[in-house]
Order: structure tokens, then C-alpha cells, then sequence
């Protein structure tokens, strides 16, 4: 499965961006979903993720309420809505996508098999 993330861009703060995860190769069906996202100087860490058919988000508390995930499978595409953007969501962002396991383990980049490139965000004060 390849994986294309695009959407990221200069917003200031307060603002919103949508970022898109395009999948070919496979069907995104089959896969669990993740944004994770990698500040300058500091590790990738968990955004979101998405169940196989959407049933079940989750949430880094630092973008509870603010961030929004989706999956359209029949586009193949999964999203993530982004308001009220602050300077420290700064950072490039990656979509993974995993296989259906434990959803005790989708914070870890360890159960992801394929990675997107990556887009930038900057939030600006």
C-alpha cells in the first residue's frame, strides 16, 4: 500500500487546515488509519486513528476537541480536520496504515506497516 498525505500549508493561529491520506495498492478497508505528526527536534508522536470502517476514533488529548478524523473507503482516503490550530501543531505530518489489532496498540508507530511522505504544517502567531 502506498500511502499520500497533502493538505498541510502556512495557516495562522486560530486557524483550520484539512489534511488527505490517498491510499493505492490496496484497499484502506483492510487497515487501520493513523496521523502522527513530528515537530522539529522532537519524536513522532500519535495525532489520531481510525478503525477498518471508521467505527472507532481516537485522540492524542493534546488535539481532543480541536482535531477531526474521517475515512471514506470507497475513495480510499482517510482526513483529518484540523481547527483552532496552535503553534505547537507545527510539524510535518504523516498518515500510517496497520493492520486491525488491539486498539490499545494504534498510539504506537510500531503496528504501522506503510507511511506516507509527510506534509508540512505551520501554524504562525
Amino acid at each position: 500500500v502506498q500511502l499520500q498525505a497533502s493538505g498541510g500549508g502556512l495557516v495562522q493561529a486560530g486557524g483550520s487546515l484539512r489534511l488527505s491520506c490517498i491510499a493505492s495498492g490496496g484497499a484502506f478497508s483492510r487497515y487501520v488509519v493513523a496521523w502522527f505528526r513530528q515537530a522539529p527536534g522532537k519524536e513522532r508522536e500519535f495525532v489520531s486513528a481510525i478503525s477498518k470502517y471508521g467505527g472507532s476514533i481516537y485522540y492524542a488529548d493534546s488535539v481532543k476537541g480541536r482535531f477531526t478524523m474521517s475515512k471514506d473507503n470507497a475513495k480510499n482516503t482517510a482526513y483529518l480536520q484540523m481547527n483552532t490550530l496552535k503553534t505547537d501543531d507545527t510539524a510535518v505530518y504523516y498518515c500510517a496504515a496497520g493492520p486491525p489489532t488491539d486498539s490499545l496498540r494504534w498510539t504506537s508507530r510500531l503496528m504501522y506497516n506503510y507511511w506516507g511522505q509527510g506534509t508540512k504544517v505551520t501554524v504562525s502567531s
